[in-house]
């Protein structure tokens, strides 16, 4: 973010703030995905049911498990907005995002049971891969 590639006169010039167009957006982009795992992440603690409905019934303990990733969502978004535990916080969100895609499979074999559209489970699959690549990009 720190180089601007655009032809756009002043697009890149800090602002008042000091920060040019591309950095106040990616801040604003950070702030967002924080504000979201925040929020997903307390949903966890406030609404369990909604999750161990979609817990693989192979995985031991779905309740705590449950709640310990729901804390690490938690724990995650808070140490993005942070710039010395910017960099963990990220690894530590794709590695929970990657673990919890068993569950997200899941959901999408038993979305009928769920009342949920077919087309809408099984597209949040790749959507996966997109938040990785958007709390990647957020450890800059």
């Amino acid at each position: 973010w720190g180089r601007c590639a655009s032809s756009c006169p002043g697009l890149c010039r800090p602002s008042a703030s000091g920060r040019s167009l591309p950095a106040m957006l990616h801040l604003i982009s950070r702030y967002v995905l924080a504000a979201a795992f925040v929020g997903a992440g307390l949903l966890h603690f406030l609404k369990p049911e909604t999750y161990l409905r979609i817990m693989p019934p192979a995985l031991p303990a779905p309740l705590a498990l449950v709640y310990v990733s729901g804390f690490f969502e938690v724990v995650g978004a808070l140490g993005l907005l942070y710039g010395p535990t910017r960099w963990w916080a990220a690894l530590g969100l794709v590695l929970l995002l990657a673990a919890v895609f068993p569950a997200n499979v899941y959901m999408a074999q038993i979305a009928g049971q769920l009342r949920v559209p077919d087309w809408a489970a099984w597209g949040r699959l790749p959507l996966q891969a997109l938040l990785m690549w958007w709390v990647w990009t957020a450890r800059r």
